[in-house]
């Protein structure tokens, strides 16, 4: 039977990785497979608009997007009898996510999908992974558009830091950070927030310990969801995830306490970071419309094919009128990349998402006296932004520059962050995590700061916001344009610049601008 090579699904042995020989051939796994969506054009054609910021179409219902652009059933169809073949199960069939999990073991993914999957040794850990390309029966070429989750690997990292040991941190609760950037009264009642995670998990009584010392009452209402397999699972240990969780959910919570929060858990692989995103978009039960993320990874760490799929999940959210605010990353210009290059973190550097940079400030009587690019130096965190190496520049981001540090230049690609707000860790925020009070900082703080304050507008609004990005850059001066600082390569600059984006938030003049904002 012909194969056909599956396009953006090659790939190699991460740098410092060792292959120790084929993986167990009796160990099951479930893998994600992605189809075709149906109109593919009409939706591009929509999303163009959506990108113009010019007389854009009203965003589409989650019915009227599954019906329009879900999977076809008749290629689900013919994944399953290619499946049956292979003595694959189905696990679970979403149309509207495009998204059918088959179940086997690794010597029926090697056979099916003409390939080795191996035990890898890193630095990081051992896992399962492949090297080289997926392969498909000529029946499936062009109806299955990724594969995902054949290797374990972990796919992201959490972007929050605590406050070094020996520093006298500064601290204010997410509170006094919303009052210092004058977000508008409310509560977003009536409004969800989705919140993605990859890890750890959260306990219910310190959530209730910590809205309580707040004088948060009642405390938000908060729900997990499961998402292949991944599950509320708190480690005990706030060096870990457990610290990106209980960080996202008090920050969010603290400022739209009305709004149930719904924390959608997943594996961190591939699979379970796209698997998580097209869920909360695509819940018809929660209907979130705002979603924070605050993890991620190099845009070099994806194959093209997840990084694909990635972006259209986060497409299907716009054009269904949700806010997907993301971090931009806690390594500065590089990303935590060795090879002294610069980079930008993924999925931060979809066209299709608010990227969300860090800054540090000083504050005195309620309010910031001096904000900077955050940046403590090479020992420590700062800021991500940069330019895309993936995505072209978007049209609201058109005849900007870019200043490095040897020069300004036109902006050529997808520039990173687009807003900011304070993630410095020594100035960072007051939270409660594993039973114990602590100060965190990072961009994972301004993702969920970000959300909780489209939240409260959404809610005095009474309709979504949606897809913001063009309005924002029609509306800079509802910035607090940070003039101060570097990233690393990146050095601040008058208006847009790739440490901070457009500044921080003047929330009452935000809600203004954004009150004349076509919803999308």
């Amino acid at each position: 039977m012909p194969r056909h090579l599956l396009a953006g699904s090659d790939k190699a042995l991460p740098p410092g990785a060792a292959d120790l020989g084929e993986a167990n051939p009796a160990e099951r796994l479930e893998v994600s497979v992605l189809l075709r969506r149906r109109a593919s054009d009409e939706l591009a054609a929509r999303m163009a608009g959506l990108a113009g910021g010019a007389d854009p179409p009203g965003h589409l219902s989650r019915e009227e997007f599954a019906a329009r652009h879900g999977a076809d059933p008749a290629d689900a169809a013919a994944l399953k009898a290619f499946a049956d073949g292979f003595c694959l199960a189905v696990a679970d069939e979403d149309l509207p996510r495009r998204t059918v999990v088959l179940s086997g073991t690794v010597a029926q993914f090697n056979r099916a999908f003409d390939l080795s999957l191996r035990r890898i040794e890193h630095p990081a850990g051992t896992f399962r992974g492949r090297t080289g390309a997926i392969y498909l029966p000529e029946d499936l070429a062009g109806v299955v558009e990724a594969v995902l989750g054949l290797d374990d690997r972990p796919q992201a990292s959490p972007h929050f830091r605590l406050a070094p040991a020996a520093a006298a941190p500064t601290s204010y609760t997410p509170l006094e950070i919303a009052a210092f950037y004058g977000f508008p009264a409310g509560t977003g009642a009536g409004e969800c927030i989705a919140i993605i995670e990859l890890g750890g998990g959260y306990r219910p009584a310190d959530l209730a310990a910590y809205f309580k010392a707040l004088g948060v009452t009642p405390a938000p209402k908060v729900k997990a969801v499961s998402v292949d397999q991944g599950r509320n699972a708190p480690t005990g240990n706030a060096d870990g995830p457990d610290g990106e969780v209980m960080l996202d959910i008090e920050v969010a919570g603290a400022i739209a306490p009305a709004a149930s929060i719904v924390v959608y858990f997943a594996p961190n692989t591939d699979a379970g970071f796209i698997d998580a995103v097209a869920t909360a978009a695509h819940d018809a039960v929660n209907k979130p419309q705002v979603i924070s993320i605050s993890w991620g990874g190099p845009e070099s760490n994806w194959t093209a094919q997840s990084t694909t799929a990635l972006d259209e999940a986060l497409q299907a959210a716009a054009s269904m009128g949700i806010t997907v605010c993301v971090a931009s990353g806690d390594s500065g210009s590089g990303d935590g990349v060795a090879d002294r290059a610069d980079h930008v973190d993924f999925p931060a550097s979809s066209p299709w998402v608010l990227a969300c940079g860090g800054t540090s400030v000083r504050a005195s009587v309620g309010a910031i006296t001096a904000e900077t690019v955050w940046n403590d130096g090479a020992s420590g965190g700062a800021s991500g932004g940069g330019v895309s190496g993936v995505f072209p520049l978007p049209a609201w981001q058109r005849g900007l520059a870019v200043t490095r540090q040897a020069g300004p230049s036109a902006l050529a690609m997808r520039g990173v962050p687009d807003v900011s707000g304070d993630a410095d860790p020594r100035t960072g925020y007051a939270v409660r995590i594993d039973g114990a009070d602590t100060v965190i900082g990072g961009t994972s703080a301004v993702a969920p700061l970000w959300a909780a304050l489209l939240t409260r507008i959404n809610a005095a609004a009474g309709r979504p916001v949606g897809f913001i990005n063009p309005a924002l850059y029609a509306h800079a001066a509802a910035l607090n344009d940070v003039q101060k600082g570097d990233n690393g390569d990146f050095v601040a600059s008058v208006g847009w610049d790739a440490c901070t984006g457009l500044g921080s938030p003047k929330g009452a003049d935000l809600e203004t601008a954004l009150a004349g904002h076509t919803p999308v």
